[in-house]
């Protein structure tokens, strides 16, 4: 084969990957109409959806007036990659040498699979077959000279019935030559980055208001005049719209398996159990970091029951990972979200797993370079003393046992004020807070909380006073946000505070739609005559102290 030659190439294309990958990740149910929306312009669309007139390229009203029931989905890049590179894998098992172009589209030669399953069709319908048993129905394959007319093949002359379509060698010219110039904007620059993208989109745009609609259109053009008008970026672009692809299918390396996985048979029932077989493995997976001066900063753990039942968390840790800190995760993960006994016990008051573990997964969810966490030459001072400190009280006392204040999101001071276990970051402590962490929390409007600067002593449980004027009777706000008198002093534990200056009141309203549980209350900040600075709550008749500003 002389160089510049295109080679005979297999694409596999997964129409509408971004649902694909939401449906497989989210369990989002595939009969409902979803529509996954960039820029305020619908990129992907289920079939559901289709049916009822949502389009690619549809702005966000539209779609929604075309279908009232769709439900929008923001585009997750990090998502889509995240589904499709398991699919990649399972591709690799059955023929290696795959390049991931994008996420629902992938390529490779074909001549070796060709020749392993006995022709182009038979492999293509060999991989297909494959991926249905993964539950991943409707993938098109094209096979044609290069990738670029195999993307086409795939995309344009494949359907539902005929998934494969093969252009013969030496045709690519004859079967791109009706196609629209603007699949040239959609996929011939696929690995030129954003500025080829643009470079192509500017290109068909030109090209349309040349009068140029089609790719043989295109391909009938002089090369010279076309290197004049567009330089390199429309030569290239010529030679593929002509069908000479020479571009070669550039197979990824496969990152190397840094998971690890243990398996019971027969399941373990016993906490300490399960944590001492893991000791192996741990030391294993640690060691496997290293090779590659890597270390672990998030820990993912999978526990599996004998009855099908699953426990997943990820684990953060204040430095990263060694062999023990990974054995107590799974002994913590057993003890917290599994329920069992950390010193022993059976499995009956167990949450999340109802019967014996099976199988322990453990992963990295985050990597560092393990120079960013040499010991320092000298040692590394007192923060690394409270840290080995911490580390070792925790290790003895479980997850939970060293705690860390953290400010979470809330409407009063109190409810604000979160724990956190040692090691975990605030913004991904689920345990504390539940789904979003408390990064999430705080960016929530929470309308009524108290912009900064915030009080500096919060009070646990609110400290009764009485707020009255200078008549003596008792000061209280109306409805309507109405101060009823101007408030003179107020009596804190017995003690009698003169009033100097106070604002307010501001409403805190919560739960207004139900009766029953709804609460109206009012803040004022008041200034004593010692100069101190008060956050009071009135709430119906009742005040009481919130903060104060020290």
């Amino acid at each position: 084969m002389t160089p510049g030659t295109p080679v005979r190439s297999l694409v596999l294309w997964f129409p509408d990957w971004p649902v694909t990958a939401l449906e497989r990740e989210a369990a989002a149910a595939a009969a409902d109409p979803i529509a996954v929306v960039e820029r305020n312009l619908v990129v992907a669309c289920s079939a559901s959806a289709r049916a009822e007139g949502v389009r690619r390229g549809q702005r966000r009203r539209d779609a929604q007036a075309r279908c009232p029931g769709l439900t929008l989905v923001n585009a997750d890049a990090a998502r889509d990659h995240r589904a499709f590179a398991p699919i990649v894998s399972l591709i690799e098992e059955r023929a290696p040498g795959v390049q991931l172009v994008r996420p629902g589209l992938c390529a490779l030669r074909a001549r070796g699979p060709a020749r392993y399953y006995g022709g182009e069709t038979e492999a293509a319908r060999m991989l297909i077959g494959a991926l249905r048993e993964a539950r991943l129905d409707g993938v098109r394959a094209g096979i044609a000279d290069g990738p670029f007319t195999a993307e086409q093949a795939a995309r344009g002359g494949t359907s539902a019935e005929d998934p494969v379509f093969v252009v013969p060698a030496g045709g690519a010219a004859g079967f791109l030559a009706p196609l629209s110039v603007a699949v040239l904007d959609a996929s011939a620059m696929i690995g030129a980055g954003a500025a080829g993208t643009k470079d192509a989109a500017d290109l068909v745009g030109l090209l349309a208001r040349l009068g140029v609609q089609t790719l043989g259109g295109f391909a009938a053009m002089e090369p010279d005049r076309v290197r004049e008008r567009f330089g390199e970026r429309g030569v290239r672009l010529h030679s593929l719209a002509a069908g000479h692809d020479s571009r070669p299918v550039q197979p990824r390396t496969p990152p190397p398996e840094l998971e690890r996985e243990v398996a019971f048979e027969p399941p373990l029932e016993i906490a300490d159990q399960v944590a001492f077989a893991m000791r192996v493995t741990a030391d294993d997976f640690i060691g496997g970091l290293g090779a590659m001066d890597l270390v672990c900063t998030e820990l993912r753990v999978e526990l599996v029951g004998d009855r099908g039942e699953r426990s997943e968390r990820v684990w953060l840790h204040p430095g990263s990972f060694d062999a023990a800190a990974v054995v107590d995760r799974v002994r913590w993960q057993l003890a917290e979200d599994v329920g069992a006994d950390p010193s022993g016990g059976d499995a009956a008051g167990r949450r999340g797993l109802r019967s014996g573990v099976t199988l322990v997964r453990i992963s990295p969810e985050a990597v560092d370079a393990a120079s960013h966490h040499a010991p320092a030459l000298f040692g590394g001072g007192p923060e690394e003393r409270v840290h080995h400190a911490l580390s070792r009280v925790q290790a003895m006392l479980g997850h939970r046992g060293v705690l860390t204040p953290a400010i979470g999101g809330g409407r009063w001071l109190a409810e604000r004020q979160v724990l956190v276990p040692w090691g975990d970051r605030d913004e991904r402590d689920r345990q504390a807070t539940g789904a979003g962490g408390l990064a999430a929390q705080r960016a929530r409007p929470w309308p009524g909380s108290l912009p900064e600067p915030l009080p500096t002593t919060v009070f646990a449980d609110p400290v009764p006073v009485d707020v009255r004027a200078l008549g003596g009777e008792l000061v209280d706000v109306d409805e309507r946000g109405n101060v009823a008198a101007v408030p003179a002093f107020f009596i804190e534990s017995g003690r009698r505070r003169a009033i100097e200056a106070w604002a307010g009141p501001w409403p805190v309203i919560e739960r207004g739609w139900d009766a029953a549980r709804s609460r109206r209350a009012y803040r004022f900040q008041v200034v004593d005559a010692d100069g101190s600075a008060w956050l009071l709550v009135c709430d119906g008749d009742a005040w009481t102290a919130e903060a104060t500003y020290d």
